[in-house]
């Protein structure tokens, strides 16, 4: 595999990774933590889970468009910042639902801003997509 295929198989097995890891997690948040967890927080580690799942698609994507256009900076930032978000964002909800230590909130937006500046990228990124690259 080339290195340019490689850049975009990275994302796309980020993508994967974190597709399975919100499924595993959403599962798990049903079925392990309904009864454990007030609605509150519950609430908090499924809204975690929802914006991994919606994030691996957009890693996927940031993978597909990599291949066809492998010189792409504005991709490579704005995997780097769905991936980051879904740490900062998602991880965040994780661990306040799981441990009830609010501070983790406050680190919550750093990850949304993250994921707001990603599809940011990657739209300028899409709008520059024209016949023979960038």
């Amino acid at each position: 595999m080339s290195t340019e295929a490689g850049r975009g198989g990275f994302w796309l097995t980020a993508g994967a990774v974190n597709g399975f890891l919100a499924v595993a997690l959403g599962a798990f948040a049903a079925h392990g933590l309904e009864d454990r967890l007030s609605q509150r927080f519950l609430s908090a580690f499924e809204k975690g889970v929802e914006y991994q799942a919606m994030h691996a698609f957009a890693l996927l994507a940031v993978g597909l468009l990599l291949i066809l256009r492998p010189h792409a900076r504005l991709l490579e930032w704005a995997g780097r910042l769905f991936l980051g978000g879904i740490v900062l964002f998602s991880g965040s909800l994780y661990i306040l639902a799981l441990s009830g230590v609010t501070f983790w909130g406050m680190v919550t937006p750093f990850g949304g801003t993250g994921f707001l500046v990603g599809w940011v990228l990657l739209g300028m990124a899409a709008w520059r997509l024209k016949p023979g690259g960038y």
